[in-house]
């Protein structure tokens, strides 16, 4: 018999979305989901399809990837957001590699695609936007910068073709918010742990961030989504350097010398 899997998701406020990746986690042995005390029909639908339901305080990205895996039971996690769809083509890829006699793998990797503005992107950053979401417990955990968190592990990995479907961003509207909450993690990030301003940063990142998603990584091929994706893309950059220079300004910080870690961080939390 193949080594059981607990499917790991995580939510908040998602009745719009979050019955499409559980439907699509059926197969797994259980289903954990760990909310952060949604207050709309997120955990009626939850408890629908698992009794593994708990709530906690937001921790961050990070933090509350670590929190859902020791309500795991079983060795494999497979980790998804609510805003997620397990593909049939990747759930039966699965299935045919936990029959493979003497598989030493500990982790799989697979592509993410992203429906956008009502088409699937099939390029630039976005495509194939390859994540380490199938793993072995004992060998795995999340780290990373917040609010990005990816799973390190601890032995070999196989990269798998199927994708994982993301339902992303319902409009422009909800993208640009995104990246404007992003930003400002980002922008905090950089100003407690000390990293300079830079002038170059404000004005040549952006530049750089749309030239390697519509031209390098060939962005333009998904057509006006595709110059969307690129333009949003060097617009988020630029106000994670922006609001790392409001920050100076506010705590009258000059560029060339930064705050001590330890006292600014009190500060953003």
């Amino acid at each position: 018999m193949r080594e059981k899997i607990s499917a790991c998701v995580l939510c908040f406020n998602e009745e719009a979305k979050i019955e499409r990746c559980l439907a699509s986690l059926t197969w797994c042995d259980e289903i954990v989901v760990l909310d952060s005390f949604s207050t709309d029909r997120t955990p009626e639908i939850c408890r629908k399809y698992t009794d593994r339901f708990f709530q906690r305080q937001w921790l961050g990205y990070v933090g509350q990837r670590n929190t859902v895996r020791e309500f795991a039971s079983y060795p494999w996690l497979l980790f998804m957001d609510s805003d997620e769809e397990l593909s049939p083509a990747l759930r039966d890829e699965i299935l045919e590699e936990f029959e493979r006699p003497n598989n030493r793998c500990v982790g799989y990797e697979f592509p993410r695609q992203v429906y956008y503005l009502g088409r699937w992107i099939r390029h630039g950053e976005w495509y194939p936007d390859l994540k380490l979401r199938l793993f072995r417990k004992e060998f795995g955990r999340s780290e990373g910068q917040e609010p990005h968190d990816k799973v390190v592990v601890r032995g070999p990995v196989k990269r798998l073709k199927n994708p994982i479907w993301h339902y992303t961003y319902d409009d422009l509207a909800d993208h640009i918010n995104t990246l404007n909450r992003f930003s400002t993690i980002t922008a905090q990030q950089r100003f407690v742990q000390g990293c300079r301003f830079h002038w170059s940063d404000m004005l040549l990142h952006p530049v750089c961030r749309f030239i390697k998603g519509y031209i390098l990584r060939a962005g333009f091929l998904d057509g006006r989504h595709g110059l969307a994706i690129a333009l949003m893309a060097s617009y988020g950059a630029f106000l994670k350097y922006a609001k790392q220079w409001e920050l100076c300004l506010k705590h009258k910080v000059y560029f060339k010398e930064m705050p001590d870690p330890a006292n600014m961080k009190k500060g953003f939390q």
